[in-house]
């Protein structure tokens, strides 16, 4: 009798790692390990999402179409070419589905969002690694490593954990290098952070290509993580393979009317966004005047690195912040074991950070 065995690759996905919720003993921990909002969510959001309790017995309409039709409203998109998830994970995964399999490449940056090797092996192809320049997407390095076998490119843009970016122009230039058979997807997670001019979503590159897709997520700026509501804008023949493959009722009621009130709530977007704005360079800048590296970011967190010594290394970084019920994100598995992310949270909570950093480099 023959062994059940999974697909090839499988076995060698490592389980992707979130970022640690809680600290034994501590009751309350300032979490700064997941790229939460700081100010929470909409208060719109919460009140629609508790008006939806009572129809918790019905199944949510299938499309997401009130949604999908304030998404397009807001942006000025065509609200048939977007189509949501339950979170931006789900989206990625089924493009994954859809057009990669067994001995496929995936392309993807070396430190770029971990979900995408996972998702590469998880439908039988090969996670095809890019070299960055100075921790940033590298669209030469990138293009050198097309092959004939190549469907897909991931890129985050903003890019978790490091916090860079590339321009629109690049962005155009990655698109115009690439075979027209491969799929660009353009992951922008921390968009609604980003207040740099050069700074391009890709929306227009959708618009004038077949083989691109921009996927967002509710779970950053519109502070609603926990519901998972993603959607994408998509070509309208990917748009229908996506629909075709998701879950019939993918996003709940509650999602769907919390993501509704969220976006409509441009003030609390307004707000969170003018927050990141101080409070990024603030804690740039002071980490900096403590002697560590803190590399450019334009999302709601900082890529922190500390120095390596037996003393004062990132590992005993770790243990310092976890002792004082801090908790920051460690990024070894980014393959930047010298760092840590830390995500821009309320005041408070900066203060306490840069004063617990403090006490462990001057210890």
């Amino acid at each position: 009798m023959k062994e059940l065995k999974p697909r090839p690759g499988i076995l060698r996905i490592l389980p992707y790692a979130p970022g640690k919720s809680d600290i034994p003993n501590f009751e309350r921990v300032i979490k700064l390990s997941s790229n939460e909002s700081a100010l929470g969510p909409s208060p719109k959001a919460i009140e629609a999402f508790n008006k939806a309790s009572v129809t918790l017995h019905r199944y949510p309409e299938g499309s997401s179409a009130k949604l999908r039709r304030t998404l397009g409203k807001y942006h000025g998109l065509d609200e048939k070419r977007i189509t949501c998830g339950a979170g931006s994970d789900e989206i990625l995964y089924n493009l994954a589905r859809a057009y990669a399999g067994p001995g496929d490449e995936i392309i993807m940056s070396k430190h770029g969002f971990n979900i995408y090797p996972i998702i590469a092996r998880t439908v039988g192809a090969i996670p095809v690694i890019a070299p960055e320049r100075e921790l940033t997407f590298d669209v030469d390095s990138v293009l050198q490593l097309v092959t004939r076998k190549t469907k897909i490119l991931f890129i985050a843009n903003p890019n978790n954990p490091t916090g860079s970016y590339i321009s629109g122009e690049e962005l155009f230039r990655l698109r115009a290098g690439l075979p027209k058979n491969v799929l660009l997807v353009i992951d922008c997670a921390y968009a609604e952070y980003v207040i740099r001019n050069d700074y391009s979503v890709g929306f227009d590159l959708v618009d004038t290509n077949e083989n691109t897709v921009i996927t967002r997520t509710f779970s950053k700026i519109y502070g609603l993580a926990a519901l998972r509501i993603g959607w994408a804008y998509c070509p309208p023949s990917i748009c229908d393979v996506l629909n075709k493959i998701r879950g019939p009722f993918n996003l709940s009621t509650a999602a769907q009317e919390a993501g509704i009130a969220a976006v409509e709530d441009e003030i609390h977007v307004a707000a969170s966004r003018d927050h990141n704005s101080v409070w990024l360079p603030w804690l740039s800048n002071r980490l900096k005047s403590l002697g560590l590296t803190v590399y450019p970011s334009v999302a709601n967190f900082v890529l922190v690195q500390f120095p390596e010594t037996e003393s004062k290394n990132c590992l005993l970084a770790m243990n310092f912040f976890n002792q004082k019920g801090i908790i920051p994100r460690e990024t070894s598995v980014y393959h930047l074991p010298a760092c840590l992310r830390v995500t821009i949270g309320t005041e408070d909570e900066i203060y306490s950070f840069s004063s617990v950093c403090e006490q462990f480099l001057s210890g």
